[in-house]
C-alpha cells in the first residue's frame, strides 16, 4: 500500500504538483469553552410554563404504531406554527413550515387534513428534491441538508417536519446499523442547532412486546439517542383511549404529565366532493401513560379481571357519592384483590374521567364517576366504548380559545365546553 502511494506521489511530483495543492480533506478545530457563550434552552413548544416539550432547534422525534395519531400530530404541530397559535417560542407569530411527506398523498390526504386542522395553508410548504436525472423525488438525508439549510434560511422557516423519518435516509445506508444512522442523522442534528428550527420526525413502532416506548421505534437506536427528546404515542384498540406521553425530553423536565387526545373525523369540501380525514384533538392531562396503554390485557383471563374492577370501580364510585380521591380508591381496590394496573384500565371502561387540583408536589386527582351503576347495568354499550359519553363538561378542565390562555394545546373550532 505503501509503495503505491509513493508511487502516485513521484509522478505527481513529476508533473510539478506537490502536497499544498492537496490540502487535508479534514482537520482538528478546537475551540476553547470560555468561547461560547451560555444560553438557555428555547422551547418551540411549551404547553404549560416550565414544561417544555419540544424544543427549538434540535431533532425531536414522534414515535408510535400505525393508527395511533403521530402524523396527525405533525398537521397539528404545522397548524399551530402556521397560525402562531403553538405555545412557545414562536406564539403570537405565523411562522413559515417546510413538511416532507414520503407516504400520503398531498391532494387527498395531507391538504385536507391541514385544512381540518386549520392550518393556514400559505405558510405550510411541501419539500421535495429535483434531481437531473430522476425529476422530482423525496428528500434523501443527509445528501439535501445544505439545501435544506440554504431554503430555511431564506423564508425564514420555523420548522421541518418529516414523515417519516426513517423514509428519507439515503440508498446506501442501513436504517438498523448505528453508524449509518449517525452519519445520515448527525448534518440534520447540527443544521437544527445552526437555524434553531424545529426539526420534528416521525418514526414508527416495531413489532416488539417491550412496554418501552423508546426500545419500539424502528432501527437503530441512534435514531432515540440523536434526538433530544421523544413523543410517544399509544392506542387502546378496546377502549379507544389515547395518550401521548414524553419519553424523552434531554433538555427539560422528564416527569412532565401525558396527555390524553382523540382523533375525530372531519369532513372538507372540496371541488371533487367531500374528503373525510382526521385531525388530533388534545383534551387534557391523562393519569395513564403510554406503558400503561403497552401493557394492554391480551387474553381473556385480563378481560375478564377488568371487566370485574369495572363493576367494582362504578360501584364504589356509587356509594361514595360519585368522586373519591384516587389514592383511596386504589387503595381500597388492591385491598379487595385488585390490582392498580387493572383498576386504571378499568377506569377507561367504567367511564370514569379523573380531575386534577394543586400544583407540583401538591397535586391531587379525584375519581369522577360520569355514570351510575343503574347506566352501567342497563346500558348494552360498554361505558367508555366508541359512542358512549364519557367525556362531559369540564372532563378534562375549560378548553379555552389561543387568546385566552396561550398554554393550553387548541384545535380551532371545537366546542369550548365540550372537548
Amino acid at each position: 500500500m505503501t509503495d503505491s502511494h509513493d508511487e502516485a506521489r513521484e509522478i505527481l511530483e513529476r508533473n510539478g504538483i506537490t502536497d499544498a495543492a492537496f490540502p487535508a480533506p479534514r482537520s482538528l478545530k478546537l475551540t476553547p469553552a470560555s468561547a461560547i457563550a451560555p444560553e438557555p434552552v428555547v422551547w418551540a413548544w411549551e404547553p404549560q410554563p416550565g414544561e417544555g416539550r419540544v424544543p427549538a432547534g434540535a431533532l425531536t422525534l414522534a414515535a408510535g404504531r400505525e393508527g395511533t395519531g403521530k402524523s396527525s400530530f405533525g398537521i397539528w404541530v404545522a397548524a399551530r406554527l402556521s397560525r402562531g397559535e403553538l405555545p412557545g417560542t414562536f406564539y403570537g407569530h405565523p411562522k413559515t413550515v417546510f413538511y416532507a411527506a414520503v407516504e400520503d398523498s398531498w391532494s387527498r390526504t395531507l391538504v385536507p387534513r391541514l385544512i381540518a386542522a386549520g392550518a393556514d395553508l400559505d405558510r405550510v410548504f411541501r419539500v421535495d428534491a429535483e434531481d437531473t436525472l430522476r425529476g422530482e423525488t423525496m428528500i434523501s438525508l443527509p445528501m439535501d441538508v445544505s439545501l435544506i439549510e440554504e431554503a430555511i434560511a431564506e423564508h425564514d422557516v420555523a420548522a421541518l417536519i418529516v414523515d417519516p423519518l426513517m423514509s428519507t435516509l439515503g440508498s446506501s445506508t442501513d436504517a438498523h446499523r448505528t453508524q449509518d444512522v449517525r452519519q445520515a442523522l448527525e448534518p440534520l442534528v447540527r443544521m437544527a442547532e445552526r437555524t434553531r428550527a424545529l426539526t420534528l420526525g416521525i418514526a414508527h413502532f416495531n413489532k416488539g412486546s417491550s412496554t418501552d416506548a423508546s426500545q419500539l421505534i424502528s432501527g437503530s437506536g441512534a435514531f432515540k439517542d440523536l434526538a433530544r427528546a421523544v413523543l410517544a404515542f399509544a392506542r387502546d384498540r378496546e377502549t379507544e383511549e389515547q395518550v401521548m406521553t414524553q419519553t424523552k425530553n434531554s433538555l427539560g423536565r422528564l416527569d412532565l404529565p401525558s396527555l390524553a387526545y382523540r382523533i375525530e373525523g372531519f369532513d372538507v369540501p372540496t371541488a371533487k366532493g367531500t374528503a373525510n380525514v382526521g385531525r388530533l384533538v388534545f383534551t387534557g392531562v391523562s393519569e395513564r401513560t403510554v406503558e400503561d396503554t403497552l401493557a394492554a390485557p391480551v387474553d381473556r383471563d385480563e378481560v375478564g379481571e377488568r371487566d370485574e374492577a369495572v363493576a367494582w370501580l362504578v360501584g364504589y364510585l356509587t356509594d361514595n357519592g360519585g368522586e373519591a380521591p384516587a389514592g383511596d380508591v386504589i387503595k381500597s381496590a388492591e385491598k379487595d384483590g385488585i390490582a392498580k394496573r387493572t383498576l386504571q384500565r378499568a377506569r377507561a371502561k367504567a367511564g370514569v374521567r379523573s380531575e386534577s387540583s394543586g400544583f407540583g408536589k401538591n397535586k391531587k386527582w379525584t375519581w369522577v364517576l360520569s355514570v351510575t351503576a343503574d347506566d352501567v347495568d342497563a346500558s348494552e354499550t360498554p361505558v367508555g366504548a366508541v359512542g358512549a359519553s364519557t367525556h362531559g363538561p369540564g372532563a378534562y378542565g375549560t378548553y379555552v380559545t389561543p387568546t385566552e390562555n396561550p398554554s393550553l394545546p387548541v384545535t380551532p373550532n371545537d366546542n369550548p365546553t365540550n372537548p
